[in-house]
């Protein structure tokens, strides 16, 4: 089967496939670029992953450490500027209820999403939450260690894992998504020194790229 233009409006739709046929006279090439744009959001797997579960459990440890205990998140509902937090914690337990599972604390934490740790460290809780979770950047240099430094790239890395997981198109500004894939590896080595390197070993990302650039 030949695998043309016909082919890729009808299973992805004309309307996902007209920015690449707009940009490429070549068929062939508005093809290519949109297989390298899948790829390419495919290579970011590795690093979103490790960095969402190495910050979930860095931010985790320290509210458990701040409130003394495994369940830290029902102390919101008697703390003023965090009670808003608590329907991120309704929403996990409905999750975990659905699929007739027991809740536990473990459960619960691993089922948050990624909006719910990275608000955790915005303006609106910095007075009751800052001292605490900068403990869960220990590697980032400590005259940068304000909230808004980790906060901005944090928002940033989540807008991005966003549109990856909603498969919209990343493929147009490789210096941008150069940058994107820095800052990810440069918040892990605030949490944990050790972990760029160790994410290196799977990490695909600079491969890709090359390849991408080839093609597009």
């Amino acid at each position: 089967m030949k695998y043309n233009k016909e082919f890729y409006e009808k299973v992805f739709s004309s309307k996902r496939m007209e920015r690449y046929f707009k940009l490429h006279s070549d068929e062939n090439k508005a093809l290519i670029h949109y297989c390298c744009n899948i790829e390419l959001a495919e290579s970011f797997y590795p690093s979103l992953s490790v960095f969402e579960v190495a910050l979930r459990n860095a931010l985790s440890r320290e509210l458990q450490n701040m409130t003394g205990r495994e369940d830290w998140y029902e102390v919101f509902t008697s703390i003023k500027d965090l009670e808003e937090l608590y329907s991120y914690i309704v929403q996990a337990k409905k999750q975990i209820s659905n699929r007739s599972e027991v809740t536990s604390p473990s459960k619960v934490i691993a089922e948050l999403t990624l909006g719910f740790w990275v608000s955790l460290l915005n303006s609106e809780y910095e007075k009751v939450l800052w001292k605490s979770l900068r403990k869960a950047f220990p590697c980032i240099p400590k005259n940068e260690r304000k909230r808004k430094n980790i906060s901005t790239p944090l928002n940033n890395i989540r807008r991005f894992r966003n549109r990856i997981f909603h498969n919209e198109s990343i493929c147009w500004n490789m210096d941008k998504i150069t940058s994107i894939h820095s800052s990810l590896i440069l918040v892990m080595g605030w949490i944990n020194a050790d972990l760029p390197n160790w994410l290196k070993e799977i990490d695909r990302f600079e491969s890709v790229k090359s390849k991408v650039l080839q093609c597009i």
